[in-house]
């Protein structure tokens, strides 16, 4: 028994596709996507109706953070796995995806851990933070001031010539967790813009403006306001909008296809047919690595 995760571009039908699985074996989806984590944009972040793990847990005004996020995501699979069901992970976000299915903090050194928490303790976590900021930019864009347990961590290993951030090499390891499958799914680039369009589209005829305008309206921390064609949505006009974000949305797209190719042993599927089908290629691919019983089979 192992672990599913497919990854793919906006629109390319990773939900459905995660779905049509789970609706032949025993499964539950995990989701691994940044901003579906927050609660209070459904319309623009494109949830699923469908039961998933790690959506909608956070509120607006919360400042989320990748190892927060893998913190929840490995409890949620762990308990999956020892219920004798299939973790499906699913999402686009490249960072969390990752972060899902591996351990990406290098070995602790020894001997800093005490002083940077007394250093925490004394002096506050934006102190400690403005000091991160100074030894490694790339760890202070991932963790927040007030996740202490991060900080410190951060902190003794930029002094020894570590990093928090996972370096690109130790990212796309293939090493995981638990024995794994990753898929993705790839959509001709023409067939893709003309899903962004059409869904961009049902969006606003959904109420995506109103969703936005009433969570700009609240608190809402900077990781959520990163949210793609949030401040659009909330201030131009109807159609100006939807131009606006079928472009940035392209342009997203773009981006994830070129994190799929950094991604070593993924398994491209086609995924310009129906969910279903993708879905059965998928599961023959999952019982010919044995990482799910044959049909019958426990």
């Amino acid at each position: 028994m192992g672990v599913v995760a497919i990854f793919g571009p906006t629109a390319s039908g990773k939900s459905a596709a995660a779905e049509a699985l789970g609706a032949r074996i025993p499964a539950e989806l995990v989701s691994a996507d940044a901003m579906q984590a927050y609660r209070g944009l459904p319309i623009l972040t494109n949830q699923s109706g469908a039961a998933m793990r790690l959506v909608a847990i956070w509120p607006l005004d919360h400042e989320g953070s990748v190892g927060e996020y893998a913190a929840l995501a490995h409890a949620a699979i762990d308990e999956i796995l020892a219920a004798g069901r299939t973790p499906i992970v699913v999402g686009g976000t490249g960072l969390y995806l990752r972060a899902a299915l591996a351990d990406l903090d290098p070995p602790a050194p020894s001997g800093e851990r005490a002083r940077w928490e007394a250093f925490y303790d004394e002096r506050g976590g934006e102190a400690a933070h403005d000091r991160l900021a100074e030894l490694d930019p790339a760890a202070a864009a991932l963790v927040h001031p007030n996740d202490r347990r991060r900080m410190v961590r951060a902190l003794e290993l930029a002094v020894v010539g570590e990093s928090l951030a996972p370096s690109e090499d130790r990212l796309w390891s293939e090493a995981t967790r638990h024995p794994t499958l990753v898929l993705g799914l790839e959509v001709p680039k023409a067939e893709l813009e003309r899903r962004i369009e059409a869904r961009t589209r049902v969006m606003f005829e959904t109420g995506v403006a109103e969703e936005a305008r009433r969570a700009l309206a609240g608190p809402i921390s900077e990781t959520a306001r990163k949210t793609l064609g949030l401040e659009e949505a909330a201030t131009l006009p109807s159609e100006e909008a939807r131009e606006a974000i079928v472009t940035r949305t392209r342009r997203y797209a773009a981006y994830q296809r070129k994190w799929m190719r950094r991604m070593p042993g993924l398994v491209s599927v086609a995924a310009d047919r129906p969910a279903g089908e993708i879905a059965d290629e998928i599961l023959e691919v999952a019982r010919a690595r044995q990482l799910l019983p044959a049909p019958g089979g426990r």
